[in-house]
């Protein structure tokens, strides 16, 4: 089932975003839902990542390259 959300913007975002929704071909409203998704994703990601180096320190990984070493 479909919630609504109310959200106040200033006007040129929502002018942004009504722009960006016509070059994509789609809703205002399906744009601002894509974009809040990937944001939580996002920092889903972030969180994660912070949890984990440690662990990743501790193995001898410091860098994203270090990993692509191992991978590759």
């Amino acid at each position: 089932m479909r919630e609504i959300l109310t959200i106040s913007i200033d006007k040129e975002l929502k002018k942004s975003i009504a722009q960006k929704a016509l070059e994509l071909n789609t809703t205002q409203s399906e744009l601002v839902k894509k974009a809040i998704q990937k944001y939580i994703i996002h920092q889903e990601l972030q969180e994660l990542r912070e949890m984990l180096i440690p662990y990743a320190e501790k193995a001898g990984y410091y860098t994203d390259e270090d990993v692509f070493k191992d991978i590759s």
